[in-house]
């Protein structure tokens, strides 16, 4: 008996010790998340030009047919959307290459030919390190497809043609961590690789080829 109360008494603890450390989180931050970003990337949707991405898609098309390609850069955390968004316009028929955001004025400037279309991010639209970097885009002779949150932006200036990924808040009590920003970045780039995709008429055959790998990479049952 004396045995089974020190196991109950030991859960009790537990239990006090488990509800201290929840206690410890604001879950009324997480809540505010979910209810800005929700109201943010509803009311970004509901005022999305189709006509920013059929110009763009075009600059791309064209390009290709020229025997041009199609590169993508930024800085910071949307550097790490370029990284995504290369791998998923290349998987879904527009090879894109990653240009690094910092280094593309050291040297990897190089991987570019006039013609070519680099595709820049930034939330701001006003980000040094990124304006240094497309100076030296545009001088070597690239096309540019800017996409900011700010319309009026040095960079949405600079882009030959620009898509707009503006959000008011991230969500967070700071307003300042890339969040939502990010989910809208992203957003972009999936319309327009969805809009180049359709274009190309990509079918499983021809996307498993480039994909083979994962249960992604296998025909499904109604594909066959």
């Amino acid at each position: 008996m004396k045995s089974l109360n020190n196991g109950i008494l030991l859960l009790l603890i537990q239990f006090i010790q488990g509800g201290k450390r929840l206690n410890k989180f604001n879950l009324n931050a997480l809540k505010d998340f979910d209810r800005i970003v929700f109201n943010e990337i509803r009311q970004y949707v509901s005022e999305i030009n189709d006509e920013e991405y059929v110009d763009s898609a075009n600059l791309i098309i064209k390009a290709q047919e020229q025997g041009n390609r199609v590169h993508i850069t930024g800085i910071g955390k949307p550097g790490h959307v370029a990284a995504y968004s290369a791998s998923l316009l290349s998987s879904t028929g527009t090879p894109t290459y990653f240009l690094d955001g910092t280094e593309a004025v050291h040297g990897s400037c190089g991987q570019l030919l006039p013609g070519d279309v680099v595709i820049c991010i930034s939330n701001s639209g006003e980000t040094a390190e990124l304006m240094a970097t497309v100076k030296a885009i545009k001088n070597n002779g690239c096309l540019i497809i800017s996409i900011t949150g700010n319309r009026n932006s040095w960079l949405a200036k600079q882009g030959d043609t620009h898509i707009f990924a503006g959000v008011k808040e991230e969500g967070d009590p700071m307003n300042r961590a890339p969040r939502a920003s990010i989910l809208a970045e992203t957003y972009v780039i999936q319309r327009l690789s969805l809009l180049l995709q359709t274009y190309r008429n990509l079918d499983p055959a021809q996307y498993i080829k480039w994909h083979p790998g994962g249960t992604l990479g296998k025909l499904r049952d109604n594909e066959k």
